[in-house]
């Protein structure tokens, strides 16, 4: 059992019977999605809500019931992933595209726990690109904006067009090499005419599930 597949199992441990599950993208929330398409066969009674068409689709395939929010009241547990995880469990979160999804469902969930192997644990976020949704419309006046913040955005590519998200949105991927203080970057660049959203969450974590030094599940919490 590899890295990714231990701390994503383990967070199918949080779930419990009954509840609603906001439901992640990534290499590593897979292992999650894969255990909990094993525990509904075997009886568990959940439904979710996927942050990506790529997770819906995976959901239907593994028989995981799924709701939208006009059936639900709450959220009672979200799990996805994360591209960098600093020591106060904020996150650099959208290299797989479907960060504006991720954030609505980690902002109504109840809880929200992290999937991540050792190499996304770091001490200061910014090596990893930020990734931040913008509209199309008017998107060269937003990449301006973004390099007056320090942030280099390249336009994301895919097959030699731009990336369009599940919302038709474009990705600016921006290297700010080092990020000091997230919370008011992430404030800063929502304020930016033709931002849908940035990649900080900040706050946002309460447990991150990761491994230790000495290969041992490691749950770090907020709470």
């Amino acid at each position: 059992m590899n890295e990714k597949q231990k701390v994503g199992e383990k967070a199918a441990d949080y779930v419990e019977d009954g509840m609603v599950i906001g439901l992640g993208t990534g290499s590593t929330v897979f292992y999650t999605l894969t255990k909990l398409g094993q525990l509904v066969q075997q009886g568990l009674s959940i439904k979710g809500i996927p942050t990506s068409l790529q997770t819906e689709q995976l959901a239907r395939e593994l028989g995981i019931p799924l709701t939208t929010f006009n059936e639900i009241d709450q959220i009672d547990l979200a799990i996805d992933g994360a591209d960098e995880v600093n020591p106060d469990l904020h996150l650099i979160k959208g290299g797989g595209g479907a960060l504006l999804r991720e954030k609505i469902i980690a902002k109504a969930a109840d809880t929200f726990i992290v999937v991540a192997d050792s190499r996304k644990m770091v001490d200061t976020l910014g090596s990893f690109p930020l990734p931040v949704e913008v509209i199309p419309f008017g998107m060269e006046m937003t990449r301006k904006y973004l390099e007056e913040l320090g942030g280099s955005p390249q336009l994301r590519q895919k097959n030699g067009s731009a990336y369009l998200t599940d919302n038709g949105h474009y990705i600016f991927d921006c290297s700010f090499q080092t990020i000091t203080n997230p919370r008011d970057l992430e404030i800063d660049l929502n304020l930016i005419p033709g931002v849908v959203e940035n990649g900080l969450f900040v706050g946002m974590a309460d447990i991150v599930i990761t491994l230790d030094l000495h290969k041992e599940i490691d749950i770090n919490s907020r709470k």
